[in-house]
């Protein structure tokens, strides 16, 4: 028999999301999970009463239901399923604050988030556009970069949550160039040897050398590879677009750098719609999420696929226990 004590499991804050939606459920259900609880100890965050009235409402045992920190909300009765309010959206946002609070202050090893209803934050008055600006903020953090990924395609976003007109005004040569390198970084420790990066260009084929542009490919895109690529990173591009995900390309790719929000989205949903994960790079606390919406419509039914949520806390344990 051994004398060694048994090993501590890490302890998981899990913001449960906007409680109108799906977040609620999934998170309870995988907090109960047998096989989470036996990699991790979860806790979850938001208001315990609306909480408990979901579990209730699906069935859960008292006994089954895990850990809560309670994080108020206005009239918790007059909560409805899939009915999102100021209220909602602070909640989620108080919910969200406190787990990352309970995080830096080393409480708890990691993030998982369930998915926020951001107009219920616009709502609440809250000008963060959603989680991965506010950790950034609250962490003191300006490297930082959206992931999405699953087993099939992970994608690093060069920007997040900005207007399509937007876009070629907020890229830069640093801002591709730290995508790069923290997608590249990403992967080589979650694949334990060096990725294999593969940069898209911003226009339709990739500017055409000029002729579909307004030179951000020669200007911004082409130097920031030149820059990665002296760095030791094993890159191409940019690539055109339309043909940077096609299965023979994805082959030959560890982790694609995306000039913004759907150029990266629309590949990895229809990819690995139920089982992608979002993580923010570049942060001091490690942080995953579910890579899907509040749902509105499926809220409290216990008919949502916890998929993405089991992998986002499974992603989350991965990537606490490594070096």
């Amino acid at each position: 028999m051994s004398d060694s004590p048994p090993r501590r499991l890490p302890r998981i804050a899990i913001s449960v999301g906007d409680v109108a939606g799906i977040g609620p459920e999934l998170s309870i259900a995988c907090a109960a999970d047998q096989a989470v609880k036996g990699v991790c100890f979860p806790v979850l965050y938001g208001p315990a009463e609306v909480l408990r009235r979901i579990s209730v409402q699906l069935g859960y045992a008292t006994a089954e239901m895990p850990q809560i920190v309670d994080v108020p909300i206005e009239q918790p009765e007059s909560v409805i399923a899939g009915q999102f309010s100021a209220a909602t959206g602070q909640a989620s946002f108080d919910a969200v604050s406190r787990a990352i609070d309970s995080t830096m202050a080393g409480e708890s090893s990691a993030i998982v988030t369930g998915p926020i209803q951001k107009e219920a934050w616009h709502e609440a008055g809250i000008t963060f556009p959603g989680h991965t600006e506010l950790l950034a903020s609250r962490t003191a953090v300006d490297q930082f970069s959206m992931m999405l990924t699953s087993e099939t395609i992970s994608c690093v976003l060069a920007t997040i949550h900005v207007p399509l007109a937007d876009v070629p005004s907020l890229l830069s040569v640093d801002l591709i160039l730290r995508a790069i390198r923290n997608g590249a970084d990403a992967l080589a420790r979650r694949l334990r040897r060096p990725a294999r990066v593969a940069v898209c260009g911003l226009n339709p084929h990739a500017g055409e050398n000029g002729l579909f542009s307004h030179g951000e490919e020669a200007n911004l895109i082409e130097p920031a590879i030149a820059q990665a690529r002296s760095e030791g990173i094993d890159i191409i591009g940019p690539l055109p677009p339309d043909t940077a995900f096609t299965p023979r390309m994805r082959e030959q790719t560890d982790v694609y750098i995306c000039m913004y929000h759907d150029q990266g989205l629309i590949p990895l949903k229809a990819l690995s719609f139920d089982d992608a994960v979002n993580v923010t790079l570049g942060l001091p606390i490690v942080r995953t999420s579910v890579d899907h919406g509040t749902a509105l419509d499926l809220a409290w039914q216990g008919v949502a696929s916890r998929r993405s949520m089991m992998a986002a806390i499974r992603m989350v344990i991965d990537l606490t226990e490594k070096p």
